[in-house]
């Protein structure tokens, strides 16, 4: 049995508010034995007593805050509207795909399905509440993305008017970067003799190497050692720590070594040159741009649904 901690609730409400940003199923979980009294009627589809409770639970552990009840059923309410007008455009995933999306919240949660079930379930949250949620926000996300494409784009004119607030650093060169990721495997379970023995060998092998070709050659030839493919990165595709790695280390010679779960790591770097791609400041100011167009756009189109809606109060 999985025990709730104050990790795994964090963890369980960052993932829960990072699915709902732009962007009934059962696992088996016993229902309580109990009535359920139809609260409201939405296009012909009922929301009960016991939706609005859980949904309750659900949202006070997503953000920390006791929901009010009229908020919770303005939810569901715009829930049954968004899945209701988001099948008229042939938008409705199968289950298989919402146990996917599941099971991906899961693991960003280093959990498995099952785990996060029980977490759930230590809530008093059954696992069809959150999917309801997720199927909710997948779908409408889907479809305001596909129906308002061309008004969504963000332009490098809205983008350059947008740099002058966030000053000049804006203007740093974007890099190209051309990546060989090496490996000096480690056995999970060897002493702690030798890992220390294989960070010492990848020292000495960094001061050797003088270019990716050398590299290759080289880690090809060695034991229990793996150079892969080349990968390419821009700037603005990794965090800034790795990225001011990347821009201290000379074209050919390799990142320090690094200590991960297959062994010792370290990066060659084949090639560094600039780029028209987005820095990072600037793909910040993008996303920014196109999260404020997706939310105008999204009330937008929500509120002339509701209005259309047929909405029937049964208490």
């Amino acid at each position: 049995m999985v025990i709730m901690t104050p990790i795994s609730i964090t963890r369980l409400a960052a993932a829960i508010a990072l699915f709902s940003a732009p962007l009934g199923l059962s696992l088996g979980l016993a229902t309580p034995a109990r009535a359920q009294t139809v609260v409201l009627m939405v296009n012909g589809e009922p929301i009960t007593n016991f939706d609005i409770e859980q949904r309750a639970k659900l949202d006070a552990l997503s953000t920390h805050k006791t929901p009010s009840h009229d908020q919770v059923v303005n939810e569901l309410i715009d829930e049954k509207v968004k899945i209701r007008e988001a099948k008229k455009y042939s938008i409705d995933p199968a289950a298989s795909e919402i146990d996917s999306m599941y099971a991906n919240m899961a693991s960003r949660m280093r959990m498995n399905p099952d785990q996060l079930t029980k977490t759930l379930e230590n809530q008093g949250i059954r696992p069809e509440t959150l999917k309801n949620k997720i199927r909710a926000d997948s779908v409408w996300s889907g479809l305001v993305r596909g129906r308002f494409k061309d008004s969504l784009q963000v332009n490098e004119k809205d983008v350059a008017s947008a740099i002058p607030a966030k000053g000049d650093d804006t203007a740093a060169t974007s890099y190209e970067y051309t990546l060989r990721p090496i490996v000096l495997v480690v056995p999970r379970g060897a002493p702690s003799g030798a890992l220390d023995a294989r960070r010492r060998e990848a020292e000495a092998l960094r001061g050797r190497v003088q270019s990716c070709a050398e590299a290759s050659e080289l880690f090809r030839s060695m034991r229990d050692a793996a150079i892969r493919d080349s990968v390419i990165k821009t700037s603005a595709d990794l965090p800034p720590p790795l990225r001011k790695l990347l821009d201290d280390t000379p074209v050919g010679k390799l990142t320090p070594p690094e200590v991960t779960k297959q062994g010792i790591e370290m990066v060659a770097l084949c090639n560094r040159k600039p780029t028209t791609a987005d820095t990072p400041e600037k793909r910040e100011i993008r996303e920014k741009l196109f999260a404020q167009k997706f939310e105008a756009k999204s009330n937008a189109y929500l509120k002339d649904l509701r209005k259309a809606a047929m909405i029937e109060k049964r208490q």
